[in-house]
């Protein structure tokens, strides 16, 4: 089916000689020498009748999102896999964001609109409308004042969110806008395309500030730092990219086998990223190539873990039956959860442990 975000980047840390930073630059936290990350399978949940397309959870650690294919969006509780409400709306849900307070939901839909829900009772609160096409992804800004989307037309937008009403319309991408995320102090907007650049926006003014070019194939995912100075990037090009907020430098490629990467997230604590994805050089690679399509045909079923402070390669996790499409960190960082093609969310149970020398 298509590539979708995942999530997960630790905090680049003490790395400083590492990543070539001087030291004159602040770095987030740096594991102890021999600090590992292991993830414990503990449930699958089951429930969706399509591809799960991504996952979020909410700001209390309550409840897990996930959006579908089959046209919902599911709320799980994060303490024993159980359902809470279901949102069904007219077409298939690509993505799912809560705002900040936990008291709404969005989610953005192949039918080219942006819903806007009470996750409680699961009311539907607006409908926004304005894009031509799918949108790919919705971001809440960290004072839940904005929504950010972006979508197959190419465009970011922002929306005020007491009631919808469109705000700005930020364009400079050649093809398809896939992933959308503000920076922690909602000053910037980052957006990634099939293009192959990343776009960095002034949130008050909708300015072009920078533009980042170094992946060789569409961006799919990306998330920011806990502490906003580094920007996390998956590609099609089988790799994670970190970049250095500041100034747009490119610190660290992350790779580790054959996959494209559909999704990142940052652990909260920042020391951690994980990434998710698929096998490469299947029918999903071309039909991306000639259309922009974000569905695949490969049979991923990879997420990986990193230690951010020098980019090891923690653990690889296999256990999903097709591509991984989507990650989510629970606010206190012990759980990670994924989405997948296999119409399952799975969630793991973290575990740091230090290793003798």
């Amino acid at each position: 089916m298509r590539p979708i975000p995942i999530l997960a980047v630790g905090a680049l840390a003490a790395g400083a000689c590492l990543y070539g930073i001087a030291k004159t630059h602040e770095a987030p936290y740096v594991p102890p020498a021999g600090e590992s990350i292991k993830a414990h399978l503990q449930r699958t949940i089951t429930g969706h009748s399509e591809v799960v397309q991504d996952v979020a959870a909410s700001p209390d650690g309550q409840y897990l999102a996930s959006g579908s294919v089959d046209r919902t969006v599911k709320l799980w509780r994060w303490r024993d896999g159980g359902l809470g409400e279901t949102l069904a709306q007219p077409a298939g849900v690509t993505s799912v964001a809560w705002s900040p307070d936990g008291q709404q939901l969005a989610s953005g839909s192949y039918d080219g609109t942006v819903k806007v829900w009470r996750p409680r009772d699961g009311a539907l609160i607006r409908t926004l409308t304005g894009h031509r096409g799918t949108v790919w992804s919705v971001a809440w800004s960290p004072d839940g004042e904005r929504l950010a989307s972006s979508g197959e037309d190419r465009t970011v937008k922002l929306w005020r969110a007491r009631d919808g009403a469109p705000l700005k319309t930020l364009t400079g991408h050649a093809r398809n806008v896939w992933c959308v995320a503000w920076s922690p102090d909602g000053q910037r907007l980052a957006s990634g395309s099939f293009d192959k650049t990343v776009k960095l926006w002034r949130a008050d003014t909708g300015a072009l500030s920078q533009t980042l070019a170094g992946h060789s194939e569409a961006i799919v995912s990306l998330a920011w730092s806990p502490n906003g100075r580094w920007l996390a990037t998956g590609s099609d090009d089988s790799s994670i990219k970190l970049w250095r907020a500041a100034d747009g430098r490119l610190m660290k490629t992350l790779t580790g086998g054959t996959d494209h990467v559909y999704a990142v997230a940052w652990s909260p604590d920042g020391r951690w990223l994980a990434g998710g994805g698929r096998e490469k050089g299947n029918l999903g690679t071309l039909l991306k190539q000639l259309v922009g399509s974000r569905w695949s045909g490969g049979k991923g079923k990879s997420i990986r873990l990193w230690r951010v402070r020098d980019g090891a390669l923690e653990q690889a996790l296999a256990e999903h039956a097709d591509d991984v499409t989507s990650l989510a960190f629970s606010p206190d960082g012990q759980w990670l959860a994924s989405g997948s093609e296999d119409r399952t969310v799975k969630l793991w149970r973290l575990e740091i442990y230090s290793q003798k020398e």
